[in-house]
């Protein structure tokens, strides 16, 4: 692995204000910011829980998790094995140590069902928490020259509902689905949901009050039959700013969570 990931230029960047450190790769595929910062956000645990990362990447959604929320355990689940060994190098760091022994790496495909995901390690009915940042589903992207990138966005258009269905397999009833995403994709969110999730909680993302949002933040349960709810958004910038206002930097340095309202 370290032969794979020795030809590729990378990084060792500080997250939640030096709270952790992670590898990956400068100048290819996707580097994590505060997208994969906002995501582990969405995790809420009280006493221990155990919670997925599917489509991990390097790991920073999952090791944001466990860095925060000390009862975590947290597996990474990412198919490419170069961005694997990006994660089991993080998780090797010194700085990592508080919490490297509750998360794990697994090399698996997202997209395996029945028998073939088992196989692969991801058991039915076994987290309490499951978190994505699927690929942006955008054609350009698609053709890429990055070969890290192109990996990545090697997708189906019904991608959403791939990942939604694993999600729903593999996660215990009662259990939260987490993800952030494009705010083109809520139809498609809402559709892969079906009946397999209920309660679905929507937060719009917006750069600044009064524009159009970048992203949205999804949460939903398994098997509840709870109605959707569209909540206030939260607004990255104030006016004439770029300094993150209070709220959401609490949530990208891991001082807070961003917990369900029901």
């Amino acid at each position: 692995m370290a032969a794979m990931t020795t030809l590729i230029k990378e990084t060792v960047d500080a997250f939640h204000r030096g709270g952790f450190h992670l590898i990956q790769p400068l100048g290819q595929g996707h580097r994590s910011g505060m997208d994969a910062m906002l995501l582990a956000a969405l995790v809420s645990c009280e006493g221990s829980c155990r919670v997925a990362d599917l489509g991990a990447g390097a790991g920073a959604a999952g090791m944001a998790v466990a860095s925060r929320v000390a009862t975590a355990e947290v597996l990474l689940v990412e198919r490419s094995p170069i961005m694997a060994g990006f994660a089991r190098r993080s998780l090797a760091l010194p700085a990592n140590a508080h919490f490297a022994g509750r998360v794990a790496v697994l090399e698996a495909d997202v997209t395996l069902t029945g028998k073939a995901r088992v196989e692969a390690g991801l058991a039915d009915d076994t987290f309490d928490h499951v978190i994505m940042n699927p690929p942006f589903n955008d054609a350009a992207d698609r053709r890429t020259p990055d070969r890290l990138k192109a990996e990545a966005h090697a997708m189906s258009d019904d991608l959403f509902e791939t990942w939604i269905k694993t999600a729903g397999a593999v996660m215990k009833p009662g259990g939260q689905l987490s993800l952030i995403a494009r705010p083109e994709s809520i139809a498609e969110i809402i559709a892969a949901c079906g009946r397999r999730f209920g309660g679905i909680e929507i937060t719009p993302l917006l750069p600044r009050a009064g524009e159009n949002a970048v992203r949205i933040l999804v949460t939903a349960i398994k098997q509840s039959r709870k109605r959707l709810a569209l909540r206030a958004p939260l607004v990255m910038h104030g006016e004439g700013t770029h300094r993150f206002s209070p709220d959401v930097d609490d949530l990208n340095n891991g001082r807070t969570a961003y917990p369900r309202r029901r």
